[in-house]
């Protein structure tokens, strides 16, 4: 008879802590990644258990290359930009759209719900993008490409252009704010708190959920002003006060940049009617188009 041994079995599940280990990330992360459904789960016992071999071969199936990797949706995320929303349609490019906000946009890229994000997200030191795509993207396979520099300032009623010449003007007089995750959104708070303003100071209407939505609550009067773009401002006959120039970039899936969407748009912003369109809309620089800014 074979002698019998007291091995140890291996366990059918892990704990929250254990896995935290297997995947060398924080303990809340894990609580994260249960709630929003992106790992199995249960919660039969009253805790959090995750079955190991479902979770290993979830892993196998998140890898890169080609033995892993599951191709992205053709999804076009992120903040809405008006050239490359004209850009994708002119293009033909096929890509469809969820233009929602800047951090949306980085999070839907991070769960794999699209192809590429445009990102706007002003950072210390007037620099953009860079560290946010690092810390929730850092474990993506993508590329951070530069897309355009855009004109970003006060967009009001006309008749208000010799009042309001600055944030500072906005006291007294209705504001169409974004939402929290807009990019445009997390850098007027940036500049509000530099101004002689405070939130309380400003007569709010509910938030826009686009560029557009915010000018146009400008042209209807709906408000008297809005943190906008002058290439939406001038098209409406508003008042625009520059206040800054933003860069706005893509972060794109490093194997999806190669797929025929993407070459389709990157082939068509290298033509004369893409830069001639640039030119219209005004407020674009796009001389530094293509420009690598992060690659991992």
């Amino acid at each position: 008879m074979p002698a019998m041994t007291n091995a140890p079995t291996r366990p059918e599940f892990l704990t929250v802590p254990e896995l935290a280990e297997l995947l060398r990330i924080k303990e809340r992360k894990v609580y994260d990644l249960a709630a929003s459904g992106q790992v199995p789960c249960s919660r039969a016992t009253g805790k959090l258990l995750f079955p190991e071999a479902e979770i290993r071969a979830w892993i196998d199936g998140s890898r890169s290359g080609p033995a892993g990797q599951t191709r992205r949706p053709a999804v076009f995320l992120g903040s809405h930009d008006p050239l490359l929303d004209w850009a994708l349609r002119n293009s033909r490019s096929g890509f469809a759209t969820i233009f929602d906000s800047s951090l949306d946009g980085l999070a839907r890229f991070v769960a794999g719900e699209g192809a590429a994000a445009g990102l706007h997200i002003h950072e210390d030191g007037d620099e953009w993008n860079l560290a946010r795509v690092e810390a929730e993207a850092v474990d993506q396979d993508a590329v951070l490409i530069h897309w355009a520099k855009r004109r970003r300032g006060l967009v009001m009623r006309r008749e208000l252009a010799a009042q309001v010449q600055g944030i500072g003007d906005l006291r007294g007089h209705s504001f169409a704010p974004r939402q929290p995750e807009a990019g445009s959104e997390i850098l007027f708070r940036h500049l509000l708190a530099r101004s002689s303003l405070v939130e309380a100071d400003l007569d709010c209407i509910a938030p826009c959920r686009s560029e557009q939505d915010a000018v146009l609550a400008v042209a209807r009067s709906d408000a008297d002003a809005a943190f906008g773009l002058q290439a939406l401002a001038a098209p409406y006959g508003l008042g625009f006060v520059p206040v800054i120039e933003e860069s706005f970039d893509i972060l794109a899936d490093r194997r999806a940049w190669f797929d025929p969407p993407m070459q389709s748009l990157m082939a068509f912003a290298r033509t004369a009617d893409f830069r001639d369109q640039a030119e219209k809309l005004s407020g674009y620089d796009v001389s530094a188009l293509g420009a690598v800014k992060w690659n991992r």
